[in-house]
């Protein structure tokens, strides 16, 4: 199964966080699982350290370079995966959980995350 981590699944998992649920941390870690991050959540990470919502204890290309470390997939930003996102109704507006959406549906993958405005969009999730 492919999975692909919503950016706050992925900032959990990084941190240890009891959060972070119990099936979703099953799901990433499992041997027959391929676990993806996509590009578009080291932008939105990026961002949000940027203008300071996001505090890191460390600095971010390091903080990045410990997720490359941790052998997830990178899922690039593929013009389908713009169109597919595009096309979804505005159930969710905020455009970094859209793409993250549009890329899952347009890979056939399932989504981890908690937020639950995702079921909205009827595409396989993992964690809610």
């Amino acid at each position: 199964m492919r999975v692909l981590l919503d950016t706050h699944i992925l900032l959990w998992g990084q941190a240890g966080d009891p959060a972070l649920p119990k099936d979703a941390e099953q799901a990433i870690r499992s041997e027959g699982n391929e676990a993806w991050v996509s590009v578009v959540s080291f932008w939105e990470i990026g961002l949000k350290h940027s203008i300071g919502k996001l505090p890191l204890l460390m600095p971010l290309d390091d903080f990045f370079q410990t997720i490359l470390d941790a052998n997830f997939m990178v899922l690039p930003l593929d013009p389908a995966h713009i169109v597919a996102a595009s096309t979804l109704p505005l159930h969710h507006r905020d455009p970094f959980d859209r793409m993250l959406i549009g890329q899952a549906k347009h890979e056939g993958m399932q989504l981890i995350t908690v937020d639950a405005q995702f079921k909205a969009y009827h595409i396989p999730l993992i964690g809610l």
